[in-house]
């Protein structure tokens, strides 16, 4: 099995989420302690999508938060490249392409929204992603990003930092197919931008209106943003 590192080459982290695909889904709630859940149902709730509204999910993993978007009544697509994640989600009935995020495979202004949650901080160039899903999505339209992000109170922060991610490894370890994969994760979870940072590239990308809103102690964050007007 192999594990991406933090300089992100795109083969490495496809090969890794294709090597953690089988069991995922429970892994995640397992590390998590079950608020996976309900991250998906506040991201649905800021995604605010309504009944014929198109929807990209992006780097969906098993579809997992594709299906959760879809009881809004919307049209939403599962897009991803790892074969691996999408073929374990093969049993959610919604509709699933295999994607490249820097270079999406849809017309210019083709969905009114763009959601990513927990699969920015895998890519390897923020920004550019950014601006590809702004290309895709109409004017008006936005971006929601569920994504792990930096607690603002220090005492957390050190404990999340210096025990919680330590932890993780070993914590998925009985349940992860690839558990080299989760010593990656815990890193790029350090790594990552902070709640301000992460809007500032957003922001960069060409989205306007940006905004963030706390989970869970601000160990994760939903940002959402508008494309401009032409």
């Amino acid at each position: 099995m192999s594990r991406a590192g933090l300089d992100k080459n795109r083969r490495d982290v496809a090969e890794m989420f294709d090597g953690v695909a089988k069991g995922y889904d429970r892994t995640n709630s397992v590390m998590t302690l079950g608020f996976d859940r309900r991250w998906r149902w506040l991201t649905r709730r800021v995604l605010d999508a309504a009944p014929g509204e198109r929807v990209l999910d992006l780097a969906a993993g098993t579809a997992v938060s594709t299906a959760e978007y879809s009881k809004s009544g919307a049209w939403c697509v599962a897009a991803d490249f790892s074969l691996g994640m999408l073929r374990g989600g093969r049993h959610r009935e919604v509709p699933k392409v295999a994607a490249d995020a820097f270079h999406l495979p849809f017309a210019t202004d083709s969905f009114d929204a763009v959601t990513v949650s927990f699969g920015l901080r895998n890519m390897d160039d923020t920004v550019a992603a950014l601006r590809e899903m702004c290309r895709v999505v109409r004017p008006g339209g936005r971006v929601v990003i569920c994504e792990v992000s930096q607690p603002p109170w220090r005492p957390i922060r050190w404990l999340h930092h210096n025990l919680v991610l330590r932890l993780l490894p070993k914590i998925t370890r009985p349940f992860s197919s690839n558990k080299d994969a989760y010593a990656y994760l815990a890193e790029s979870m350090r790594d990552w931008h902070d709640q301000r940072g992460l809007a500032m590239r957003i922001a960069e990308a060409g989205w306007d209106e940006v905004e963030w809103m706390n989970l869970t102690l601000g160990v994760v964050a939903l940002h959402r943003a508008v494309k401009p007007a032409r």
